[in-house]
């Protein structure tokens, strides 16, 4: 079978590798397809171990699989099976949550458990859509982590995959107006269709456009802000900080899940005074695997849509370098 090797930066192998197989306690899967993490595009540009990606062995975790092969002891699974990875435990290991196998032909889970290693996929969700679980999950723990409710109403900062995903669930969950913001004009007009207010923060004036579309709400500091109940950073830029701290709501929350590779500075004076609130958002829970299911299971949102490319696994060079350019692309997936 094939599998692509993470050998360093650049440096992708697709290699012919034994089949693998799987004890009584265990099974085998054949990926159906598997979608490209902004981790993944991080090792191939830089260096993987940061992400718990290490040379000489296989990658990828954003993935959908068909099971082939079960061991005597798995009771829930049967071969034929569709099943979402859970990446945390999908290998038993929580240290290969990145290195999953989504970038090879088959993979085994040993000691499979139905609902914590796998979780079986609805009929009704696609083979593209359900290789996008694993990040829709990210974003909606950041998204549940700010109690979205109808009536409030939200502003996320990036819309890569992680922003919409926050979008969307916000939305799911009854939130009036969302705006999503970013600078790549193909990522916005791709949120845009999926019913989303956007803005271009390197082309428009984003205090002017938020207070038009939210309305504006008297700041502690006798300035006005901008009427919006709920934030998410999903690019994790200093920028994003200053923007919530400068024009948030009285009492507001911002999630953060983006990943901020510089310390991050805050004028704190105005935050206590503006009881403002900031929440970290890492990863996610079983319990928002159940959520993003339900939302694709609802058919509210056109998810297949974000895909902006499709890629075999030898091309997967070509893949991560497409990837890596958000002008240009927003989701990338390997199909098999």
């Amino acid at each position: 079978m094939k599998s692509a090797i993470y050998v360093g930066p650049g440096n992708i192998e697709v290699r012919e590798v034994p089949m693998p197989d799987c004890d009584d306690d265990g099974v085998v899967v054949k990926n159906l397809c598997a979608a490209i993490c902004g981790s993944d595009v991080f090792s191939y540009a830089h260096d993987g171990s940061s992400v718990r990606i290490f040379p000489g062995g296989e990658f990828g975790h954003e993935m959908v699989s068909e099971v082939v092969k079960v061991g005597k002891n798995v009771k829930d699974l049967k071969v034929g099976d569709r099943v979402y990875p859970f990446p945390l435990f999908a290998k038993n290991d929580m240290s290969r949550s990145a290195s999953v196998g989504g970038f090879s032909e088959y993979v085994e889970f040993p000691k499979c458990q139905l609902n914590k290693s796998v979780f079986l996929v609805d009929d009704s969700i696609s083979n593209v859509e359900a290789s996008l679980i694993e990040p829709l999950t990210v974003g909606c723990h950041s998204a549940k982590l700010t109690n979205p409710a109808p009536g409030k109403t939200a502003i996320v900062f990036g819309a890569g995959m992680i922003g919409v995903a926050a979008a969307v669930t916000l939305k799911y969950f009854g939130v009036e107006k969302v705006m999503v913001t970013d600078v790549s004009d193909l990522r916005l007009e791709k949120v845009a269709a999926l019913g989303f207010e956007t803005c271009n923060v390197s082309k428009e004036d984003y205090e002017k456009k938020a207070k038009e579309y939210f309305g504006e709400f008297r700041g502690s500091f006798g300035h006005t802000t901008i009427n919006a109940d709920i934030y998410v950073d999903a690019v994790g830029i200093n920028s994003n900080l200053e923007k919530y701290i400068e024009f948030g709501k009285y009492a507001s929350i911002m999630s953060v899940v983006g990943v901020f590779h510089q310390p991050a500075t805050a004028d704190f004076m105005k935050l206590t005074y503006g009881q403002l609130h900031i929440v970290g958002s890492a990863g996610y829970d079983m319990s928002d695997v159940g959520t993003v299911m339900d939302i694709l299971k609802s058919k509210k949102f056109d998810i297949e849509s974000i895909v902006t490319h499709r890629f075999d696994l030898d091309n997967i060079d070509e893949a991560l370098r497409t990837a890596s350019d958000s002008s240009k692309s927003l989701k990338v997936v390997i199909q098999y």
